[in-house]
């Protein structure tokens, strides 16, 4: 009994680690990358179906019904704005951490990062594409990677800066709710940096600290905040924040809000704040719900923040155009190019190497010789030796009737 138990309780104790490595993959896996954006991309398709199901589809199909061309053209020259500065602003933070970026690739890739983000589901795609690209044709990835990170971080600062100070100074439905949090988030703020100044003053030596983390803030400081660096990413993420509300003023315009600039301004950066986060499909989803709600709450009806923000959908998908023309452009020369070597391939396998000689014959190896032992041999005679009657029998004609050796005819004889 006691050896039973033993052997249970080890087979037990041996089952647990397993289990729990099993539920570690598990949560792994729901973790991962792929997991995250499968789920935020169902998010926004119920943020959307809630919508719809709530306002109708009239405001979808009112929003699409107002555009025209002249609309088409000012995102087009919208677009053309904000991605142009957006690609000068990726420009300089790769060359602030020490890799080459051309202005006009830059921009060329940055049209095409928009149009897949704009087309393909999770709203980030586009971006991993280009720093993945400009990784490997930098022969960097990591700082590749870490180029795109940093600038849309540069970004998103703008955006939170702007916002916060625009929410808490002008009439917007969360400016008594963001002046009730701000003090909170000012003391949050305030401590945070006495603790980061506290470790800078007290730290442990250099050599404690974890070197990757070292290397990143570098890389950060010198990105972002250097004298080389920091006015250019200064300007052109506030040049870009302004393209994108003006964007969204024009769709106000076209979807007939009635609103002024300065009403519609607090509005928009809800809205552009909705976007940043990773819970849409190709942008669409918490833009749409935060546009109706806001609009709603202004006064100036939820239906129509719906429709606002389904025309600015469409203008900035409109606006990402040339990137589809820039992907199809990029397939084409590569296919071309791929075409062209490959002839000239086939001719450097095939073409012998100059100065060579050729390789004469390897001589054929002789075919062995089975020796067969003399008693072997005798055997094998004796055995298969034909016997003298058959001899006799086929020295003559069959039956015949002429004795052999003077004996009678027989059938043993024939």
């Amino acid at each position: 009994m006691s050896t039973h138990t033993g052997e249970t309780g080890e087979a037990s104790a041996a089952e647990k680690p397993g289990a729990g490595g099993g539920a570690r993959r598990v949560l792994g896996r729901l973790g991962g990358p792929a997991v995250r954006t499968r789920l935020g991309t169902l998010a926004g398709v119920v943020i959307l179906v809630v919508l719809f199901w709530r306002l109708g589809t009239g405001a979808f199909v009112d929003g699409v019904r107002r555009i025209d061309a002249a609309t088409l053209a000012a995102a087009l020259g919208i677009g053309l704005v904000t991605t142009v500065f957006s690609a000068w602003r990726w420009a300089l933070v790769a060359r602030g951490i020490g890799i080459r970026l051309p202005f006009g690739a830059a921009v060329a890739d940055y049209y095409r990062a928009l149009f897949l983000n704009a087309a393909l589901p999770g709203g980030v795609l586009g971006d991993v594409h280009r720093a993945v690209r400009h990784g490997q044709d930098a022969g960097d990835l990591g700082r590749g990677v870490r180029a795109v990170v940093l600038e849309r971080t540069a970004g998103q600062l703008a955006l939170f800066a702007a916002g916060g100070a625009v929410l808490l100074t002008m009439p917007s439905p969360v400016r008594d709710q963001m002046r009730a949090a701000a003090p909170l988030a000012g003391l949050g703020l305030v401590g945070a940096c006495a603790v980061v100044l506290a470790l800078r003053m007290n730290r442990a030596p250099s050599g404690r600290k974890p070197r990757a983390v070292r290397a990143m803030l570098g890389e950060a400081r010198r990105a972002l905040f250097s004298p080389a660096t920091a006015p250019g990413v200064l300007v052109s993420s506030v040049v870009v924040l302004a393209g994108y509300v003006a964007m969204f003023v024009l769709a106000a315009d076209v979807a007939g809000a009635g609103a002024s600039v300065a009403e519609l301004l607090p509005l928009a950066l809800l809205a552009l704040l909705a976007m940043s986060l990773p819970l849409n499909v190709g942008g669409w989803g918490p833009r749409e719900g935060v546009a109706a709600w806001a609009f709603g709450a202004a006064g100036l009806g939820a239906g129509r923040g719906l429709t606002v923000a389904v025309v600015y959908g469409v203008l900035s998908l409109a606006a990402s155009l040339p990137g589809a023309v820039v992907l199809v452009a990029r397939w084409y020369a590569a296919t071309r190019n791929r075409r062209a070597a490959e002839p000239e391939r086939l001719m450097e396998e095939t073409r012998p190497m100059e100065g060579a000689r050729p390789r004469p014959p390897a001589p054929r190896a002789p075919a062995p010789v089975v020796r067969i032992p003399a008693q072997l041999s005798e055997v094998r005679s004796e055995k298969y030796a034909p016997k003298e009657s058959a001899r006799l029998a086929r020295s003559s004609l069959p039956f015949s009737a002429v004795p052999s050796e003077g004996r009678p005819m027989t059938p043993e004889s024939v």
